[in-house]
């Protein structure tokens, strides 16, 4: 690593509405999948840390979940989660889907992000989804709410323009040492990622109540004498009809679930694994407490 003289360094938080592209924008930029994606909203529960190193900078990303009204603690929890970012970090990107128009939700964020110091940045996602005739208006629109550091388009799906909106958070940056090593991405344990990956494919895979009634939690995790790593996760959910649902007729849809999980995992951790998938009822877990720090939603401050 370089000295402090030679090197930069600093702390990026996306925010945004519930489904507007944090997660996607994440993973492009760090080049892997260290965050699930999903087309519902409040898929992100927890802040998620990227971390994105070059010979002369690094930038720690922080993917929080989407600010939204809070239905329950757990989405308490998130909104507070989200917002508690905005005065510790060096700069906040600001994300919004630009083939949608804005809303109260975007307008709450920005009353937020008027009480903040830190350098706001305008990130208007999926760019391709509109003519370019089109994006100027919602430009000015936006400046009419709140006035901004910077602005920048991008598709964070297809990566256009992300190089761009790496090189202006660059020019932001200031001497600072390097928090992680060159080679790790997140700082999320390999327990926790998996965790996230068997929800996304719960996300994907199931409807209405269900993605949000859901917490995965990896309890164990240990290699074989045959090299497989052996992994049990229980996927806890707030009803016996839920229960039913997200095993499925004969185990089915359980099946697919660890089925399509077990091929992120397998991708995250370099080796072969044995998925095993239980499912159990906790009762009301997203307005229980002692549920919800346990797993691993924090409640101190409700």
């Amino acid at each position: 690593m370089m000295n402090n003289k030679e090197f930069n360094s600093g702390f990026v938080s996306i925010v945004g509405r519930p489904n507007v592209g944090k997660s996607t924008l994440l993973n492009n930029v760090i080049g892997e999948k260290i965050t699930i994606t999903s087309d519902k909203a409040q898929t992100t529960r927890n802040q998620i840390q990227g971390i994105y190193t070059t010979d002369k900078e690094q930038i720690v990303f922080i993917d929080t979940p989407g600010i939204h009204k809070p239905k329950h603690q757990l989405g308490q929890f998130m909104v507070r989660t989200a917002l508690s970012t905005l005065n510790e970090v060096d700069i906040v990107l600001f994300m919004v889907n630009v083939s949608e128009k804005m809303g109260p939700g975007d307008k709450f964020i920005m009353e937020k992000l008027k009480n903040t110091s830190t350098p706001v940045f305008l990130v208007l996602n999926q760019i391709d989804k509109v003519h370019p005739d089109e994006l100027l208006p919602i430009i000015e629109a936006y400046q009419k709410e709140m006035t901004f550091k910077e602005i920048i388009p991008i598709s964070a799906i297809s990566g256009n323009n992300v190089e761009r909106l790496l090189e202006v958070i660059s020019t932001y940056l200031e001497a600072g040492p390097q928090y992680y090593p060159s080679d790790q991405v997140s700082d999320h344990p390999e327990y926790f990622i998996v965790s996230e990956f068997v929800r996304e494919k719960i996300l994907e895979l199931t409807r209405e109540e269900i993605p949000h009634s859901v917490a995965v939690i990896t309890e164990s995790m240990e290699r074989a004498d045959d090299d497989i790593i052996d992994i049990r996760v229980v996927i806890n959910v707030e009803r016996n009809s839920q229960k039913g649902i997200v095993i499925g007729k004969g185990g089915k849809l359980l099946k697919e679930i660890g089925t399509k999980a077990r091929k992120d995992i397998e991708k995250l951790l370099g080796s072969r694994v044995f998925l095993e998938l239980f499912v159990k009822v906790e009762n009301d877990w997203r307005d229980t407490p002692r549920d919800l720090s346990r797993f691993g939603y924090k409640t101190d401050n409700f």
